[in-house]
């Protein structure tokens, strides 16, 4: 009887085996028969438990457009307490969901907002993975919680690997290709309230030696994902004169994108500068062909700096005003360097009942929505009337 006992028990355990792995694997991320792979890029949603009606639509619509096999969202999922969102959601002029001094109300508004957001991709049944704002730690909710929360959804695939002091989320998601080894990696880093620390980039050059042993000594080819931009970002800007096309003001002087650089369209400039430690791991590890952020929610444009791509996508808080968007990546198995990478802006409305994606086709030096470039624009065509005077008097 006992041995027979035992056999059933043993039977048992072999039958739990799979079973558990087949769960685990139901998260595993992988090219497809055609060899692609897309990846979504949201920032900034920003919202409270109302969510604005454009956020929801923004949500299910990016999703109906590019199908992706991975929705990725760079921070401040949430807002913490700002009041002034008038007539886009149920509860005009409320925005945050900071409680003061009642930290049970403030994790039930979090919960709340970011099931708004990640219930819709958890419906689609599509993996997403996140990275940490700042705007998600000024809530007061802390990591421990937000993991938890994370965890809730079966499409999840947020982690804690880093164990940094500071316990921050850091961790990393692989993507597979046809013969079941990682073709491809994503780093999802998290940035707090300012930038990575010294032990978040010990354990991403730990964790990249790993995978470059695991992958015969090649460097796994990978993106980075987080809030707060390096800034490096700077080096993709050019110091101009105020009448130039394209300047933005910036600590007293005048710089605009660079365009043997970068490309796309911006409200604010970053100046050129030294080169961080964060980037200077990345040369370091061979890695990184491409970094990605959000947190200053107006900007969308992509350059090239020292071999690895850098890009801001724009923000999707409907309590600010636009541009809002995302950004798409393609990715292709069998040629992994040479990938696709859009920028689609969120135009119209719901209650106009326009609201639609469209493909930003950018133009020489634009800059989306600003008075300011308008006002050095006008002053620009004055000059060039007068210039013309001048020239057919001389004439």
């Amino acid at each position: 009887m006992k041995k027979l006992l035992c056999v059933i028990l043993a039977a048992a355990m072999l039958l739990c085996i799979p079973v558990s792995a087949n769960a685990e694997d139901g998260k595993a991320l992988s090219f497809g028969d055609d060899g692609k792979f897309v990846i979504l890029h949201i920032s900034d949603p920003q919202d409270d438990r109302y969510a604005a009606y454009d956020l929801i639509n923004f949500m299910k619509l990016s999703i109906e457009k590019t199908n992706p096999d991975l929705v990725v969202l760079s921070g401040d999922i949430v807002e913490d307490s700002r009041v002034g969102d008038v007539g886009i959601d149920d509860e005009s002029g409320r925005e945050g969901v900071t409680v003061d001094n009642d930290y049970a109300a403030t994790l039930e508004n979090t919960k709340i907002a970011t099931d708004n957001i990640l219930s819709i991709i958890n419906d689609a049944q599509i993996p997403f993975a996140v990275s940490q704002g700042n705007n998600d730690y000024a809530s007061g909710v802390t990591n421990e919680d937000w993991l938890k929360i994370y965890s809730s959804y079966e499409y999840s695939l947020v982690k804690d690997e880093s164990a940094d002091s500071t316990g921050r989320i850091d961790y990393n998601v692989e993507i597979l290709g046809a013969d079941g080894k990682a073709a491809f990696n994503i780093w999802l880093m998290d940035t707090g309230k300012n930038n990575v620390n010294e032990e978040q980039i010990a354990w991403y050059e730990a964790e990249s030696d790993a995978l470059k042993t695991a992958n015969g000594g090649k460097a796994l080819p990978s993106f980075v994902f987080q809030h707060i931009p390096v800034s490096d970002m700077g080096n993709l800007f050019e110091e101009c004169n105020f009448w130039d096309e394209g300047a933005v003001s910036e600590g007293g002087k005048y710089y605009r994108l660079n365009h043997e650089l970068a490309n796309g369209y911006n409200v604010g400039a970053m100046v050129p500068g030294e080169t961080t430690e964060q980037f200077k791991s990345w040369k370091k590890q061979g890695d990184v062909l491409g970094a990605y952020f959000g947190h200053w929610h107006t900007e969308g444009y992509t350059g090239v700096w020292d071999g690895i791509e850098l890009g801001f996508t724009y923000g999707c808080e409907f309590a600010k005003p636009d541009p809002y968007g995302i950004r798409v990546f393609t990715l292709y198995e069998d040629d992994i360097e040479n990938y696709d990478n859009e920028i689609y802006t969120y135009e119209g409305s719901v209650k106009k009942g326009d609201a639609r994606f469209e493909l930003q086709v950018d133009t020489e030096y634009a800059v989306y929505n600003n008075f300011i470039e308008e006002f050095f624009a006008a002053i620009r065509n004055v000059f060039a009337l007068i210039a013309k005077e001048i020239k057919s008097l001389l004439s």
